[in-house]
């Protein structure tokens, strides 16, 4: 009879256990065993570049032990080594932090080469060794974990290589698709901040989000922000998005609703005006360039637009209501016009002490659409006689029902 495999639980999973939280997947390496032994032992192959399988029973994953070398920039360029030689430590040092590098074995042994339960008592997020410039999704990844757990600092050395890969332009390898997996996932941290503080700390906003990169530094009207930047604004709103619980593409309309103040010219500050349209078309740049989900894009499109013409609800009159309710297409799409006004709801929250301020226009424009798509159109296009008319007569019927609620009539 063979020997049981030599497994162990690896990752996220020790990290998370150890800091007393709820583990939601378990990932396992196998040291000492080979391919055909995998598949001998009812394991199913789901590997590509290197051999993962799936337990027969639990259907978790089950990676052999590997290394791996560099052998192009960027994050695909890696030859992988997978054998019955490679060591669990040796598997361990290709990770990316020391709170990731850890595994336990099927005794409870803890098996922590490069002191990941040290940094885990000392909140500090440290990279595992020299190869974590290696790959650029990882600036990705560590400011993704620094959302994640706010209360972590980064080691000195490890914002040192941060920065070093920014300066050789190992970060300009990113592909869009693993920069916007890392970037939404961020997003919904707990304090999504982190990661744009982080990005922005050594360099690599500019090259891998210019149009956020642009606003820091940039002053918010006076009126606003007298002692902050847009920068600093956006923070703020995209942690205020975070502590409602608000979904993904609140979140991502909520970090690019500003986008245009970046295009203000220095002699216009503190001012912006029109900077609603020029974000429109920077929003759709940002979207195409990292290939954002059509939800996330549309939404974020919609809220750089109108997000001004949202916050002076209280101040519109019934026809420009109906009017701005028509162009967000918010009778066929309630649900998507209520994350719209909950991305601006961010917007104005993100201000020094509007915390628990009550956001007007949310309550005023959900009266308003109750009452515009409470309108029987089918009926107002039936008694009226010329077709060419139907537009015009539906939109009245919706402007004199809008005016009738929010007068109390």
């Amino acid at each position: 009879m063979s020997a049981q495999l030599e497994i162990y639980a690896v990752g996220g999973c020790i990290r998370d256990e150890l800091l007393g939280l709820p583990v939601q997947d378990r990932d396992y390496v196998v040291v000492g065993s080979t391919p055909e032994r995998m598949l001998a032992e009812g394991y199913k192959p789901v590997g590509r570049d290197f051999p993962v399988f799936l337990h027969p029973a639990t259907r978790e994953e089950y990676a052999l032990a590997r290394t791996e070398r560099k052998t192009a920039p960027g994050y695909a360029g890696f030859a992988f080594h997978a054998a019955a030689d490679v060591t669990l430590e040796q598997d361990l040092a290709r990770r990316d932090l020391t709170i990731n590098a850890m595994a336990r074995a099927a005794d409870g042994t803890l098996i922590d080469p490069y002191g990941g339960q040290r940094d885990l008592a000392g909140r500090v997020l440290r990279h595992v060794g020299p190869a974590f410039t290696e790959d650029p999704v990882r600036v990705l990844r560590l400011a993704r974990f620094a959302a994640r757990f706010p209360d972590f600092t980064l080691a000195e050395e490890t914002e040192t290589l941060l920065r070093d890969m920014v300066r050789t332009g190992e970060v300009d390898h990113l592909v869009p698709e693993r920069t916007w997996q890392e970037l939404s996932r961020g997003l919904m941290e707990r304090r999504p901040s982190r990661l744009l503080e982080v990005l922005w700390s050594c360099g690599a906003t500019a090259r891998i989000l210019p149009e956020i990169d642009r606003l820091f530094g940039v002053p918010q009207p006076a009126a606003h922000h007298p002692e902050r930047d847009t920068g600093v604004h956006l923070l703020l709103v995209v942690d205020y998005a975070a502590s409602q619980g608000f979904s993904l593409p609140v979140r991502f309309a909520a970090l690019t609703h500003d986008l245009g103040k970046g295009e203000t010219q220095p002699e216009d500050w503190p001012t912006h005006y029109g900077h609603e349209q020029k974000g429109v078309a920077l929003v759709e740049a940002l979207c195409a360039r990292l290939k954002v989900p059509g939800d996330c894009r549309d939404l974020a499109v919609l809220a750089a637009l109108q997000h001004g013409n949202i916050h002076r609800a209280a101040e519109l009159r019934p026809a420009t209501m109906v009017r701005l309710l028509e162009q967000c297409d918010a009778i066929r799409r309630p649900e998507r016009f209520q994350e719209l006004m909950l991305a601006c709801a961010c917007d104005f929250h993100g201000r020094p002490g509007y915390g628990e301020r009550s956001y007007e226009p949310l309550a005023i424009l959900e009266q308003a659409l109750a009452a515009a798509r409470g309108i029987d159109a089918a009926a107002v296009a039936a008694a009226t006689p010329d077709h060419g008319d139907i537009a015009a007569r539906v939109h009245e019927e919706r402007v004199r029902a809008v005016r009738a609620a929010l007068s109390g009539n």
